[in-house]
């Protein structure tokens, strides 16, 4: 789904639920869903007034839960004493790296380790409905003193 027409689908959810559709909701909408990185509501806000437009901490704030109850955009907690954000983008489940020098956190994808978590659950008794993993390290640039 292009950047347009995602924007597009969060004017759609606004107006079946009989919420306004402004400037800044979409200019927060924008952000959020063309971004590549996984954004925290301050950054958000920085990112909309380098666009030009005028925003409120609260306002990002409101968007995002409305973002979030959309489906257009999921929440990421990677231990920093604040949450992140991503858009959903139709994209498999995925899970995370996260450089403790540089904190650049890049998305993987493992099917083993799908395979894997359900067979824990299960040998548990467990029927796995979801799951979440965060690993922690030094990025291979960081090691080698590389800087991007």
């Amino acid at each position: 789904m292009s950047d347009h027409a995602v924007v597009k689908r969060f004017v759609g959810y606004l107006r079946e639920h009989n919420l306004p559709v402004t400037a800044q909701r979409l200019a927060i909408a924008e952000v959020l869903l063309t971004s590549h990185r996984h954004l925290s509501a301050e950054e958000v806000v920085t990112e909309v007034i380098a666009g030009g437009k005028r925003v409120g901490t609260a306002t990002v704030y409101r968007t995002i839960d409305t973002l979030l109850e959309s489906g257009l955009v999921v929440e990421r907690d990677f231990g920093e004493g604040f949450r992140r954000f991503e858009p959903a983008r139709d994209i498999p489940h995925h899970e995370h790296l996260i450089c403790t020098q540089c904190n650049r956190v890049e998305e993987f994808r493992e099917e083993r380790l799908e395979r894997m978590t359900t067979i824990v659950a299960e040998s548990r008794g467990f029927a796995r409905v979801r799951h979440r993993l965060v690993i922690h390290g030094v990025c291979l640039d960081c090691q080698t003193g590389v800087s991007r």
